[in-house]
């Protein structure tokens, strides 16, 4: 079965006719995520640039026998993430950063419920994170938030820090990440809201300091 829509079916012919113009428009519209994502895996803009251009010549060199069996965009990320999974760990002298990516996180566990509740993972009552304050230093505060947020984003393990990046920047649903990153459902869940969790909490310090 393929999920290939007439409009991507056309995209693909260009391609595969090796359309010049067409390929530039489609390298414009993702390298700057596809950025993004890669440096979740490795370690420095370099090298994410690399597999990025690797990602893209693996997208010529494949396009003739692509089948759209998942979207040319899934497929294209797919490729990327498995280039910089091999980087990344060829990379990596420490294992345990690897580890940390599945059980990790900065915010103190205590805080969130045990396995064996009905809400599993997620606040206790009790130590849910206050909201943000509404007021006329919000708006002033925005700019700096963002950047915090994309601070503590950089600061989460890998794979929260792609889970994140995939559902909160790139906007893909649950299914697209989960094929992406071979993962359940549930891992899944698990990353994003630790990883959510993780950037709050330095948004939440950072605001008790700034008042």
């Amino acid at each position: 079965m393929t999920t290939t829509s007439a409009d991507e079916a056309d995209l693909i012919a260009a391609l595969r006719a090796r359309d010049e113009a067409v390929f530039a428009e489609l390298v414009d519209r993702h390298a700057p995520a596809m950025l993004r994502v890669a440096r979740g895996y490795v370690a420095s803009r370099e090298i994410a640039e690399e597999v990025v251009q690797e990602a893209w010549i693996a997208l010529l060199k494949g396009i003739d026998a692509f089948e759209g069996r998942s979207s040319l965009r899934t497929w294209l990320f797919t490729v990327l993430i498995n280039i910089a999974k091999k980087r990344g760990m060829r990379e990596r002298k420490d294992v345990d950063v690897q580890i940390a990516a599945y059980t990790g996180g900065t915010v103190d566990p205590a805080r969130f419920r045990d396995s064996d509740d009905r809400w599993p993972g997620h606040w206790k009552d009790d130590e849910a994170p206050s909201p943000f304050p509404d007021s006329p230093e919000g708006s002033v505060l925005g700019g700096e938030l963002m950047a915090v947020t994309r601070r503590e984003l950089d600061k989460l393990p890998e794979r929260q820090r792609v889970v994140v990046t995939l559902r909160d920047v790139l906007d893909m649903d649950s299914a697209e990440v989960c094929e992406l990153l071979d993962i359940s459902v549930a891992n899944q869940r698990v990353l994003l809201h630790r990883g959510r969790a993780a950037i709050r909490q330095g948004l939440e310090d950072y605001l008790k300091d700034a008042m």
